[in-house]
């Protein structure tokens, strides 16, 4: 673990006051994020996943808690600051249409950024984004087309070339692939993988896909209910996964069997998801966990420790770790 990491998340919480009451969006979530690393985000919708990735960049202010980004405390930086650390922490989003602005060339909507920190001449930063568009696989002339002439995997790549136009240290991936075509999904997750090797960037991920999620991430953090539920390295985690939630999400994932004999059937979780304004007692998993008893449903269960970086919030942890002892011995 880095001594200095780029990221630091002690403690943060959100909520929201709606319709007299308060949702819990983010509940004490803590993690670090080193140079160069990604960690993945995932839960079903609704986990917070999204408000935690907006409350890092500082697009939503912190309840409670602290974020230190490359040393410096996010919360104490004036508006002026903050603007100019902005240059290092970029965000792409899930609807890359929404995103762009109708009445912009894709050119001037990735120049965009550049003007507004006012980096470099206008000759400059147009060779800067016609530069951009080639290491996002788009032809120089797409520079003078308007969104609407674009399709979904294209606008995409317009969307990463436009968060990295400012050279930024971070990005949020925020759920980036979920509304393209699987075939696209994949050219945009392999481009998204290279830019990170050749620029060395750090990415959060947001995605409900653990298959995805694990092809690019070197943690996970699962969040149920704005709440970390389980967090370790990703071979680690899909190789020893604690929490209940955690396992049911693994076994959901769509694979192609080799065999016949390797045939699974579908598997979903139970239930829905409770409501956060009206959260359940104990572990919020315990409505819908197989394995719950009365102390899930009385007691909150706190983070321990499986192993090395590897932590869940759940009562049958030691449990867990007593059967992986048994069936490695």
């Amino acid at each position: 673990m880095s001594a200095k990491p780029l990221l630091r998340v002690e403690n943060v919480s959100k909520t929201f006051r709606v319709q007299g009451k308060k949702l819990h969006a983010i509940e004490n979530v803590s993690f670090t994020l080193e140079a160069g690393k990604t960690l993945g985000l995932v839960g079903e919708s609704g986990s917070g996943k999204s408000t935690l990735g907006r409350m890092v960049l500082r697009l939503l202010e912190s309840d409670k808690g602290k974020i230190y980004f490359d040393g410096a405390d996010l919360s104490k930086l004036s508006k002026v600051k903050l603007r100019a650390l902005r240059r290092d922490m970029q965000i792409i989003f899930q609807d890359p249409k929404a995103s762009l602005s109708p009445r912009m060339t894709v050119g001037d909507a990735i120049e965009d950024a550049m003007a507004i920190h006012k980096l470099g001449t206008k000759a400059s930063r147009r060779e800067r984004m016609t530069e951009l568009l080639e290491k996002v696989g788009l032809p120089a002339e797409i520079q003078y087309a308007y969104p609407h002439e674009l399709s979904g995997g294209q606008l995409q790549r317009v969307g990463i070339a436009r968060a990295l136009s400012l050279n930024p240290k971070l990005i949020i991936c925020d759920e980036p692939v979920s509304a393209l075509d699987v075939s696209i999904q994949v050219q945009v997750i392999q481009l998204l993988r290279d830019l990170q090797k050749e620029f060395n960037l750090t990415y959060i991920f947001i995605s409900h896909n653990l298959a995805v999620v694990e092809y690019l991430s070197d943690d996970i953090a699962v969040l149920y209910l704005g709440e970390v539920v389980e967090q370790a390295p990703a071979e680690e985690l899909f190789k020893t996964p604690t929490h209940p939630y955690t396992q049911v999400l693994l076994d959901s994932i769509l694979r192609v069997p080799e065999s016949p004999e390797q045939k699974q059937e579908m598997v979903y979780i139970q239930g829905e998801v409770p409501s956060p304004l009206n959260p359940p007692s104990g572990c919020t998993f315990h409505p819908r966990c197989p394995y719950a008893t009365d102390i899930c449903r009385s007691a909150k269960p706190l983070q321990r420790t499986v192993a090395e970086c590897h932590v869940a919030a759940c009562h049958r942890v030691e449990e867990t770790q007593n059967l992986l002892m048994v069936n490695a011995n």
